[in-house]
């Protein structure tokens, strides 16, 4: 065992048995570099990723690469979902010296941490214009021994370069009108108009969008936006990167037709999906976008829910195949024609043939195909029938051997998942769901959050992470706790909201411009404070911020919470209309500031008919309270009574009120 054995991260447990001697991070192992005249070898990945496992096994396992790393480097793995600052900063290095990046990455850094030479995978011979990784491990040992003035000049302008790349975009302005038109018009342009989403492979979900082009539409009433939407969520519904069995998404498609996806389940892309189905139904009705909301929220539950009541972050790609034992990708979701017809008879292996294009030459690898609800669904089948057929495929699949399941509780993704949850629970009368969002929410307090409102970024089997939580993890637990404020009607979940908002703008917020950061003021120095406002997998920590101070800010009327969000939201006016695919979030901020958002007061009930109108009204970023008359949980209900002794609803927007209604149609109308 080396010195990963007493590490709570999963990921990092997976390398403890290595004959590498590999250091968490740590400011001892950049001393033991500095006593032993050594490069640091930084390696970072995370549990589902699957070329992180090849290496490890190619590489790292390997007896003579590990002898040759001990010898001649200090060797640190960092996991990327507990360390996110360490990541980022060593990333934009990588993106910024050879165009691209990616995990595993593979760094070596001076004893002061400055990087000098850049990677990601490297195979153990050469192959494909690649080195091999024991080339590069001898090449980057004979640069230190006999170029050591030139790695140190290399460094120090990686640094200073670094430095310089401060953001010039921000503006104390958000963004209008015309800003929104143009992102809208860049993401038409991006758009694949016949099979939906945005741009070419790989594919990923665009969840932020679809809020934005959902909010927008609300907003505007531009059915181009609204078709997008709907289109690309219902062919995400129908590939291979849907579980058309269990339930919640892939990590990606690596094709442009959504049919075979990177294997992993990320929480972060079930929770962001979950709720942009919602909200389609929600606009729309769609039946096909209710069913993928609540089967998605009830994968999360089955399959991600930890002990502690948390959300574990993933669920590997790779798993071991039945038939010979090998780990290998999709090896658990993929089916073969043959195996249909072991399960479920001639008869019925036809049916699923046809309803999921299965084929007998496979859409997937050695004949084996990814499971889809293609366009034309084959011969009509009663109901019945079919649901038999999937519930014998799910009952035989759950005898194969599981992937994997990183149990690490990421504070941001439990975030995004508890406002999912607490929002499908409303929507659809799932109690079930709102206590699971609740439990999630009393780990977080109880767990992540100290007595001074700071959060543990990740915990484990009950125990808090020492790292300390950055700024997305703020933001989203923020909104999550917001969302639960909404949905349940208890104060607690606000206040907690505000304590945590309050420590944004301490410690994450410049006070002279406005920008955000990633991390702390008083967090770890690293060679570079990291500061990303664009929305990549999950929202940056930016623009949750901006939504998250944007949203309590309407329930309570805080003004530096608003006066902050609208200049963090100036980012968005720059890049929106530049980048819209990769501002998503962003932009759906910045159409809740546009409308208001409206601010909703549901006096007299909760969860009844006119507080279940209010949470599925469609103006962007509406924000609601619901409560007794005369209570004193939530500032919106504040002096505000029923109406000749009935639940009354009072929507206001821009500090102008309507009339107080207690006709849920008329409630309905306003908030549409």
């Amino acid at each position: 065992m080396n010195r990963l054995a007493g590490v709570t991260s999963p990921y990092l447990l997976q390398h403890a048995d290595n004959p590498v001697d590999w250091w968490p991070w740590s400011a001892e192992a950049f001393e033991e570099a500095r006593r032993r005249d050594v490069p640091v070898l930084l390696s970072v990945g995370y549990s589902a990723c699957h070329w992180c496992h090849v290496m490890a096994h190619e590489s790292f396992e390997d007896d003579a690469t590990a002898a040759l790393m001990n010898e001649k480097f200090v060797n640190i793995k960092v996991d990327r979902e507990e360390r996110p600052d360490v990541d980022a900063v060593y990333m934009e290095a990588v993106q910024a010296a050879t165009g691209q990046g990616g995990w595993p990455m593979t760094v070596f850094l001076t004893a002061d941490a400055e990087p000098f030479y850049f990677g990601t995978y490297f195979p153990p011979e050469p192959r494909h214009g690649m080195p091999s990784f024991a080339q590069v491990l001898d090449g980057v040992h004979r640069a230190w021994t006999d170029r050591r003035g030139e790695v140190a000049e290399v460094a120090g302008k990686i640094v200073r370069d670094l430095g310089e790349r401060q953001l010039t975009h921000n503006s104390a302005e958000r963004p209008g009108e015309d800003e929104l038109a143009q992102a809208l018009l860049g993401l038409t342009r991006d758009y694949d108009a016949t099979y939906g989403g945005f741009g070419g492979a790989p594919k990923f979900p665009p969840s932020m969008t679809i809020e934005f082009l959902l909010r927008h539409y609300a907003r505007t009433g531009a059915e181009g936006a609204l078709q997008m939407a709907a289109d690309t969520c219902e062919r995400m519904a129908r590939g291979g990167i849907y579980d058309q069995l269990g339930g919640g998404f892939a990590r990606y498609s690596v094709d442009r037709e959504w049919v075979v996806p990177h294997f992993e389940k990320m929480l972060y892309d079930n929770a962001l999906l979950c709720r942009a189905y919602a909200h389609l139904w929600r606009t729309t009705g769609s039946e096909l976008a209710r069913r993928v909301a609540l089967e998605t929220a009830d994968f999360m539950v089955r399959e991600l829910r930890t002990g502690e009541g948390g959300f574990a972050s993933a669920l590997d790609a790779d798993s071991a195949d039945p038939a010979t034992g090998e780990h290998v990708e999709g090896a658990y979701y993929v089916w073969t024609a043959r195996e249909l017809r072991e399960v479920l008879g001639e008869a019925d292996a036809e049916l699923a043939m046809s309803c999921f294009g299965v084929t007998e030459e496979g859409t997937f690898e050695k004949g084996a195909s990814v499971l889809q609800l293609p366009q034309a669904e084959g011969p009509l089948a009663d109901a019945a029938r079919l649901s038999s057929v999937r519930e014998r495929l799910l009952a035989a699949r759950a005898e194969r051997p599981a992937p994997g399941r990183d149990d690490k509780v990421v504070a941001a993704w439990n975030g995004l998942a508890i406002a999912a949850l607490a929002e499908v629970g409303a929507y659809f009368d799932r109690p079930d769901l709102i206590a699971a969002a609740v439990g999630a929410g009393d780990l977080l307090v109880r767990l992540h959050m100290d007595d001074r409102a700071r959060l543990a970024r990740t915990s484990k089997d009950g125990q808090a992470g020492a790292n300390a939580g950055v700024l997305e993890d703020y933001a989203d637990v923020a909104e999550g706790f917001l969302v639960l404020a909404s949905v349940t009607g208890e104060g607690v979940w606000l206040e907690f909201a505000g304590f945590l908002l309050d420590h944004v703008l301490a410690q994450f917020v410049d006070a002279e411009s406005g920008a955000l950061y990633d991390t702390a003021a008083d967090a770890e120095e690293l060679i570079r404070r990291p500061q990303d406002p664009t929305d990549n997998a999950a929202p940056s920590g930016w623009t949750a911020a901006a939504d998250a101070l944007l949203s309590y800010a309407a329930h309570t009327g805080a003004e530096p919470h608003r006066t902050a969000a609208e200049r963090a939201l100036g980012i968005v006016k720059a890049l929106g209309p530049r980048v819209p695919r990769f501002i998503g979030h962003g932009l759906a901020a910045a159409e809740a500031a546009l409308d208001g958002p409206r601010e909703v007061a549901v006096v007299g009930e909760v969860l009844g008919d006119l507080h279940r109108t209010a949470l599925l009204g469609t103006a962007p970023g509406a924000v609601v309270a619901a409560g007794p008359e005369g209570g004193d949980e939530l500032p919106l209900l504040a002096d505000r009574p029923q109406v000749e002794g009935r639940p009354a609803a009072y929507v206001c927007r821009n500090f102008v009120c309507d009339a107080p209604t207690t006709d849920p149609a008329v409630l309905a109308g306003l908030l549409s």
